[in-house]
């Protein structure tokens, strides 16, 4: 009797003996998993430059002998914490920018206090942006200041570069950042003003929790839970994989609670009325036309982000008013972007190119 086509009958005890050595290792690495912290992020060497409230500006201590005159201040989203772009060393996107010889500052957000609740869109754009990008200036030495906003802090980075549209911004870059927020789908049925009543939220609860934030992410993938912790439990032996994964989940379950009134603002004047988009925003009374930024812009999409769809997001290139203004889609989800190995080899490289030529 032949043996069926491609079967190894001698090789079928060494993959026995391979899995039941894999098997051992799932267990010895299982223990291991639950018993340790993972690795420590967000330890690139900084100095907190001022913090105030739900605000917190750091300046990052140079890695290069020669400096570009015009410092960078990120803007991260108000809902995550600004670790994402400094994870480990080899894969810290502000590692990167130091060792190609920027100046780098971060706005980061910490969690708004019950008695913050009243926090509005204003204290973000025409409060806290402006007196980060006054303090960068003095820190530096510099009147020019480049932003990089990402994903909800570009939109804010966005309303900032509108409003103060003859101010210090040199540069402005955004990651993922959406204008067309009729395109965020299942946000956007979230929050229809026919179901959802966001004043008698907001007036009931004060700042909205974390968990309803975190929940509204993974109703985009709902299976996404539990299929990466099969995919960790198959993978658990692999200790880069295991890193990679702790890293990543840990920072997607950090979600930060969000003012009351802020996000009363955002879901009336972003989510139902779509304002941004329609050329109809202001804050605080001042206007904010997309078409008075004039300055260098460089917006980075993801191709596969399932948080910020291209529909949503396509649309913002046409409406800057600059003339030297550029848009790449690049490999990628919507963290894939900006962090870990698909960033390391596409975003990185791509920004370094860009916004060198622009900061002398």
């Amino acid at each position: 009797m032949n043996a069926p086509t491609g079967l190894d009958f001698a090789s079928i005890p060494e993959r026995i003996q391979s899995e039941v050595q894999r098997a051992i290792q799932r267990s010895i690495k299982g223990v291991e998993y639950f018993s340790t912290s993972g690795p420590s992020l967000g330890s690139t060497p900084k100095d907190v430059l001022h913090t105030r409230g739900t605000m917190n500006l750091y300046h990052y201590r140079p890695m290069s002998d020669e400096i570009y005159r015009v410092p960078v201040l990120i803007v991260m989203a108000t809902t995550n914490r600004g670790y994402i772009l400094d994870l480990v060393p080899g894969q810290s996107f502000i590692e990167f920018l130091l060792k190609r010889g920027y100046d780098v500052y971060l706005l980061d957000w910490s969690a708004p206090r019950p008695e913050e609740k009243s926090l509005r869109m204003e204290d973000y754009v025409l409060d806290f942006i402006p007196d980060c990008v006054r303090r960068v200036q003095v820190d530096s030495g510099e009147r020019d200041v480049s932003v990089i906003g990402y994903c909800f802090g570009g939109v804010l980075s966005l309303l900032y570069g509108a409003i103060h549209a003859d101010g210090p911004m040199k540069n402005l870059i955004c990651f993922t950042t959406p204008i067309d927020f009729r395109e965020m789908k299942l946000f956007a049925n979230f929050s229809d003003r026919r179901y959802f009543d966001v004043d008698r939220l907001v007036d009931s609860v004060g700042n909205v929790p974390p968990e309803m934030i975190l929940s509204s992410f993974e109703m985009l993938r709902p299976a996404s839970r539990t299929v990466s912790q099969i995919q960790l439990w198959e993978n658990i032996w692999n200790d880069e994989f295991v890193k990679s994964y702790r890293m990543f989940d840990r920072w997607a379950t950090d979600t930060l609670p969000l003012a009351g009134e802020y996000f009363r603002g955002i879901t009336k004047d972003l989510m139902w009325d779509n304002k941004l988009f329609n050329d109809a925003m202001s804050v605080g009374g001042r206007a904010a036309n997309l078409e008075d930024i004039k300055v260098p812009f460089l917006h980075a999409v993801a191709e596969h982000d399932h948080i910020v769809p291209y529909e949503a997001a396509k649309h913002l290139i046409a409406k800057i008013g600059s003339e030297d203004k550029e848009e790449v889609m690049l490999k990628g989800g919507h963290v894939s972007l900006v962090a870990g190995a698909n960033a390391v080899k596409r975003l990185w490289p791509k920004l370094d190119s860009w916004l060198g030529k622009r900061s002398t």
